[in-house]
């Protein structure tokens, strides 16, 4: 009897083994894209830096303790690769791709489930189309090996311009850098600064290039795959935007209706957002970046909402203003109104071709012959919206993989597939009221197509909305701390 028990403690834990084994070799590897498109990018690189040259790209570092792993958007963008401690090594001489992991780590995995390593040699050259994988203690004797440094001047091409992971934009990302050199008592710099320091160091055979300039010019022009994600990105933004709206009334905080967005976004498939929400009741929208999101929401106010997820690694740029009662007020109808056509008139005239220039000007003088005939509660409130029509920022920045993109679409010519803000604005520094709206343009071939509008923008659209009940009435906050009965 001690044997047959044995025996079937042993066959249970062999099965038990087994799954956990088979378990751990489900792998992830994202479906968007596919070989052909991480290849076409890798070969544009090729193409620039000639064949006395090798372009070097880090992966975003492994994250500590329980935080979620994001990959950064250049590793991403050229291989699909999602491994912290990961590198890409693109020779031009030879015009070979490697990408170098680190070994695995079986009590991590059994921890977290399957991790691509160095071990997996097969099926990360199945997934992502490079030539070789190796494992990381490789790099450098393979960056000697590569053929070029004994030559004349070999250049090492590597990203110098800050990673984006998440939620950065490297606008922010730099602006945070700057603080912290202005403060002597921090010694940070950023990661680039010290992965060029020890190339230097290790390999001063090479000269090191920046190749951020090239990856910006090849991000800015997303392809057809590209727009299909962050069409996705924009839908499930406008999606938690107008549920925010349906949750909206008076006595609501702030921090709740950005609970019913995140809802809406993971409840879609997002990882997390693209950027931290901005949502400001009254006053609190005149800060551009507001963020604390701490107030309640007043009768009589508007309410700004600015927010998108981090879907599949790219993000989307949707704002909308509503009023914390459901209906707009005169004074508020005639602003708001304005803002609208604006916004209509920026979009009449985006087509390849033109600059934001053009667009700006023909934009504006439809307005100042919207204006004729129009009256408006306050003369500071004429002020601002004529203010508004000479403003040059109401035409955006890139949106993609960060919700600031890289690369630039102002006085440039535009070109199919860039994708960009239309983000109409007016300030009354005298009632400290700030009101906006913003949508996602995407140039075609013949025109131009608003990504973000399906989400309500007139008047009647967003009443006819915020009536319809929302996440925070079916099931409201309950009161805290929580009592027995």
């Amino acid at each position: 009897m001690h044997f047959k028990k044995t025996l079937c403690l042993a066959l249970f834990l062999s099965v038990v083994c087994e799954s956990i084994l088979h378990a751990q070799e489900k792998h992830y590897f994202q479906t968007d894209f596919s070989i052909a498109d991480f290849e076409a990018r890798r070969t544009k690189i090729f193409d620039e830096i000639g064949n006395n040259a090798i372009a070097l790209i880090q992966s975003a570092p492994s994250v500590a303790g329980f935080k979620v792993f994001r990959q950064s958007n250049t590793f991403y963008y050229l291989c699909g690769l999602e491994e912290g401690h990961a590198y890409l090594l693109l020779n031009g001489k030879n015009r070979t791709s490697t990408i170098y992991l680190p070994h695995r780590e079986e009590a991590r995995e059994r921890s977290q489930g399957k991790i691509l390593s160095a071990e997996d040699v097969d099926l990360v050259i199945e997934l992502t189309g490079v030539n070789r994988v190796r494992p990381l203690e490789f790099l450098g004797n393979d960056l000697v090996g590569t053929g070029l440094i004994n030559g004349i001047t070999p250049t090492l091409y590597t990203p110098l311009s800050p990673a984006e992971t998440g939620n950065d934009s490297r606008d922010e990302i730099l602006h945070g850098h700057a603080r912290a050199a202005a403060d002597p008592w921090d010694s940070q710099t950023t990661r680039e600064a010290r992965f060029k320091k020890l190339l230097n160091e290790r390999f001063p055979e090479f000269e090191i290039r920046d190749l951020s300039p090239l990856l910006d010019a090849m991000r800015l022009i997303k392809s057809n795959k590209e727009i299909e994600v962050i069409r996705k990105a924009t839908e499930i933004a406008g999606l938690a935007i107008m549920e925010a709206m349906k949750s909206t009334n008076p006595g609501i905080y702030e921090y709740q209706l950005d609970a019913v967005a995140k809802y809406i976004f993971y409840q879609h498939g997002s990882q997390g957002d693209g950027y931290p929400a901005i949502i400001g009741g009254g006053t609190n929208a005149f800060m551009g970046h507001y963020f604390r999101k701490t107030d309640a929401l007043k009768d009589g106010d508007l309410v700004l909402m600015d927010y998108a997820p981090d879907y599949h690694n790219y993000t989307s740029d949707v704002t909308r203003i509503w009023p914390v009662n459901g209906t707009f007020n005169k004074e508020q109808t005639a602003l708001y109104e304005f803002i609208v056509a604006y916004r209509d008139a920026l979009f009449k005239y985006i087509k390849p071709g033109v600059t934001s220039n053009d667009v700006l000007d023909k934009a504006a003088a439809d307005m100042e012959k919207y204006l004729v005939g129009k009256t408006f509660a306050k003369p500071e409130h004429l002020k601002a919206v004529q203010n508004g029509i000479k403003f040059r920022g109401h035409f955006q920045h890139p949106v993609g993989m960060a919700v600031h993109d890289v690369g630039r679409v102002d006085r440039v010519a535009l070109e199919p597939g860039m994708v960009f803000t239309i983000d109409p604005m007016i300030w009354i520094p005298e009632e400290r009221l700030y009101i906006r709206i913003e949508d996602v343009a995407v140039v075609t071939e013949t025109g131009v197509e608003n990504l973000s509008a399906f989400v309500p923008s007139t008047v009647a659209e967003i009443e006819k909305t915020i009536k319809e009940k929302g996440l925070t009435e079916f099931r409201p906050a309950e009161s805290l701390p929580l009592k027995n009965n």
